[in-house]
């Protein structure tokens, strides 16, 4: 009998328990970059390293259609949405995407959402305290929707906050079943019926979209068989434009933490050295944690490094461990951005947001704009003077997603605006 379909005790539960240190361990347990388990019931079989990434995301050997549980994709990704497509329709659908990967649009969503940061800020400076990643979760959201020409909503002020609230609960509650995960349903079933009314009134003319614009290319597009989106779906890409947009909050936080208990690298970011802003972000991407592991099924029986994945296994890769490897990285757990200078990013070794070709495979289009909404407002929080008071400011590895547990709140915010000016006052201890 092969060894993935003999009875397994099922790790659901110790998977949700341990979180992101869950994979790493069974895979230092296994001795290997190979792990057998049972997760929800199914044959499992995890893998990690570039050949695996090369493997993983090859169609002959692993789709994601049916792959992704349903908790996750009626919170995360919405159903119908591009994740849960393979082959021909994955590609069609894949084409409303491809554009934003433009150097230009890149730019342009970094502009809008620097602008929002720009009219932010003042307004932090007069609080006795601002909790960073609710503020920037709001500067992402009214960025990405100016850019996208999607209306914000219903709410206080121009609707930002609500909106945001909203979809930082979508992303928040993917991997619990608890009441994290039924506020992220309830948000999304918000946001796509307001959307998809929104989709219904700009093919009405009731509303006018820019023709570049995301939201007018949305309403526009046909997928393989040539007939246009229906409004639900159309919601459902919509929001997949500007949840990950808001999801750079994470990163944010994550950023914040990263100057804080490494000082000295402040003032080289101030200064808007772009290729230390990049390498800065690579290694914010991949020494903190976001996503735990992709998954899929395979397609056939399958062979990897000796071992048999039959037909309907599902198939996960380790992001977490491949981006702790310390076969790739040597030293993992030191924050190091220079690494990045000595040796530029691979796209099969650093996947905090997947791999493989996002022309062609599931790796995330966004990408690109992750990296260009990191680089510039990394910079800019760098160019900040603030106090960090004393808080809880661990991140949890049983917890995704996770972020520092306090949402890193400071004080006494002041703009530097002279990029070469002293750092000033530091940071609190």
């Amino acid at each position: 009998m092969d060894a993935l379909s003999r009875p397994l005790t099922d790790r659901t539960l110790f998977a949700l328990a341990e979180g992101y240190a869950w994979l790493p361990n069974r895979m230092r347990e296994s001795g290997g970059r190979v792990v057998r388990t049972r997760l929800m019931g199914r044959p499992t079989v995890a893998l990690r390293g570039p050949d695996a990434v090369r493997f993983f995301y090859d169609e002959r050997h692993v789709r994601r259609t049916g792959a992704l549980p349903e908790p996750v994709v009626g919170t995360l990704f919405g159903h119908g949405a591009v994740h849960t497509l393979d082959g021909e329709a994955h590609r069609a659908r894949k084409e409303l995407f491809l554009p934003l990967l433009h150097g230009d649009r890149v730019a342009g969503l970094a502009e809008e959402v620097a602008r929002a940061w720009d009219e932010a800020v003042p307004e932090w400076g007069g609080r006795p305290e601002v909790v960073l990643f609710d503020e920037v979760s709001v500067v992402l959201t009214r960025g990405v929707c100016r850019w996208a020409g999607v209306p914000l909503g219903e709410g206080d002020g121009d609707g930002a906050e609500a909106l945001a609230r909203d979809l930082v609960a979508m992303i928040d509650g993917f991997a619990t079943l608890g009441p994290r995960h039924w506020r992220a349903r309830r948000a999304r079933g918000r946001q796509e019926d307001r959307l998809a009314r929104l989709v219904e009134d700009v093919r009405s003319g009731g509303v006018a979209a820019p023709e570049d614009s995301v939201l007018g290319r949305v309403c526009r597009h046909r997928d393989a068989s040539g007939e246009p989106l229906d409004a639900r779906t159309a919601a459902v890409e919509l929001l997949n434009v500007i949840r990950p947009t808001v999801a750079v909050s994470w990163f944010l936080s994550f950023t914040a933490h990263a100057l804080h208990r490494w000082p000295e690298i402040r003032e080289r970011l101030r200064t808007g050295d772009a290729a230390y802003a990049t390498a800065f972000t690579h290694e914010v991407r991949r020494f903190y944690p976001f996503a735990p592991f992709l998954g899929g099924h395979a397609v056939t029986d399958l062979t990897w490094e000796g071992e048999r994945i039959p037909a309907g296994a599902l198939v996960l890769l380790d992001v977490y461990g491949q981006n702790h490897d310390e076969k790739l990285w040597g030293d993992p757990y030191a924050f190091r951005p220079q690494r990045f200078l000595e040796r530029p990013a691979e796209s099969d070794e650093l996947i905090p947001q997947g791999g493989g070709d996002p022309r062609a495979g599931h790796r995330c289009p966004g990408e690109n704009l992750t990296i260009g909404l990191l680089e510039t407002l990394a910079v800019r929080l760098a160019r900040l003077t603030y106090a960090v008071p004393e808080q809880d400011l661990s991140i949890p590895l049983g917890r995704i997603p996770t972020r520092p547990r306090s949402g890193f709140v400071v004080t006494d915010i002041a703009d530097v605006t002279d990029a070469h000016a002293p750092a000033g006052r530091p940071a609190a201890a």
